[in-house]
């Protein structure tokens, strides 16, 4: 008893909120037929891609995994400090820490020197963000706004509260156009080190090259423009970009406000395509009914699908819960789920049939796919899949397997819990 009511208390605000708001954010669902019409390595396949997310596959692209924060602060802070034109930059998490500052300062000093900086940060995932680092920025000239910021003296909030449950979750840095970054880092203590122990986290980003970052900077200026309304344009922030690597990508953007299937249906549409394997990582996982029929057929179908989640080590328990509640009927199905077991596992990213991959921002949850900003980078490429997988199956290997005979002997409080939580499954 007592562990299901400290699992439950953080939550009782946000069922009490959201049930309130909910008939009015979901009250239109749409209930798709994605059927297996083509593999990933059909040229159909790449012209669904094209034409269902927008932004072409470019060709030429240069695309480097940053595993953990030992790799990825570094590599994000020696591109900031590099600048010569712009930086824009637009996180979920920015908290108060060592990391935090660094970041503060490394902006600041940039736009001190001339560079034109913009920030967009999430009114909610940063309000851990000290008042120094924030100041520090403002006073130099870096450009800071708010994202759905908490306004309840604006009619806004009392006739659509659905709004506030629409976050930026994207993560995007691009610098001087040329080079941009994204993944599921956030920028804050807890992801720097190397995954070495229960206090930082399990991550992946992405440093980008090439023609794609002009679609990452599109991406970047969707919630610059509602937030800001300046148009940001010309060579410093869309230079021309040459071939500078073996790789075929897309940068694609969702939001509640404009695209918002483009990241359900990426997935969707990809798993329904999978003719041999379907790897999956992401820290959230509570896939609706849809997806959980997708699965299972594409498993039906003789492709195999792995997927890893967070274990015990996690910053949301109640999503947890939920997810556990989902995967009865996906393991009977013949999916195979996996724990991972040293930390907080917070990467985002899949990998079908050893060619397609899928990695940014977007969680396998209907927050992702139907409320926030999100952003990802596909990739058509057997040699940058390769390398993926070889994480996967280094992930896989510190993890724990979880069957359905270990489901059903689970103690009852948390069988319990795991239906406890069906009613708010939509806003996880």
């Amino acid at each position: 008893m007592d562990k299901m009511l400290t699992l439950l208390r953080p939550c009782v605000g946000l069922v009490v909120f959201f049930a309130l708001v909910s008939c009015s954010t979901f009250s239109a669902r749409e209930h798709y037929q994605v059927k297996h019409l083509y593999s990933t390595s059909d040229p159909e396949f790449e012209r669904t891609m094209n034409s269902l997310l927008g932004p072409n596959l470019l060709l030429g692209n240069k695309i480097v995994t940053l595993r953990n924060g030992d790799e990825i602060f570094p590599a994000m802070l020696r591109a900031i400090r590099g600048a010569k034109r712009s930086i824009d930059f637009e996180t979920y998490i920015y908290w108060k820490g060592r990391v935090g500052r660094d970041f503060a300062e490394a902006l600041a000093d940039r736009a001190r020197a001339g560079v034109a900086v913009h920030v967009v940060l999430d009114w909610q995932g940063t309000r851990k963000l000290d008042h120094d680092s924030l100041q520090l920025m403002k006073d130099a000239g870096v450009e800071i706004v708010e994202y759905n910021p908490l306004r309840p003296y604006r009619p806004a909030f009392w006739y659509r509260p659905e709004r506030l449950n629409n976050r930026t979750h994207r993560k995007l840095l691009i610098v001087d156009g040329k080079v941009g970054f994204t993944g599921g880092v956030g920028i804050a203590d807890e992801w720097a080190g190397h995954a070495q122990d229960p206090q930082h986290y399990r991550d992946n980003h992405y440093r980008i090259e090439g023609p794609a970052v002009a679609e990452l900077q599109a991406a970047f200026l969707d919630n610059w423009l509602r937030t800001n309304g300046s148009v940001l344009q010309g060579s410093d922030y869309f230079p021309p970009l040459g071939a500078v690597g073996p790789e075929k990508a897309q940068a694609f953007k969702s939001s509640s406000r404009g695209g918002s299937e483009s990241a359900r249906l990426m997935y969707l549409v990809s798993i329904a395509s999978a003719s041999k394997s379907v790897r999956l990582a992401s820290a959230y996982f509570v896939p609706d009914n849809l997806a959980i029929d997708t699965l299972v057929e594409a498993a039906h179908r003789g492709v195999k699908i792995e997927i890893i989640v967070p274990g015990p080590h996690i910053d949301q328990q109640v999503v947890r819960q939920a997810s556990r509640g989902t995967w009865p009927k996906l393991l009977a199905g013949g999916v195979r789920i996996y724990e991972y077991q040293p930390t907080m596992f917070h990467c985002k990213y899949m990998i079908v049939d050893d060619l397609w991959v899928s990695v940014g921002s977007s969680n396998f949850d209907s927050r992702s796919f139907r409320l926030n900003s999100e952003a990802n980078v596909n990739v058509l490429d057997p040699g940058f899949a390769r390398q993926q997988i070889a994480f996967f199956e280094q992930d896989k290997a510190r993890s724990k397997e979880i069957t359905l005979e270990m489901l059903k002997h689970q103690p009852i409080w948390d069988k319990v819990l795991n239906k406890a939580v069906t009613p708010i499954k939509p806003e996880l």
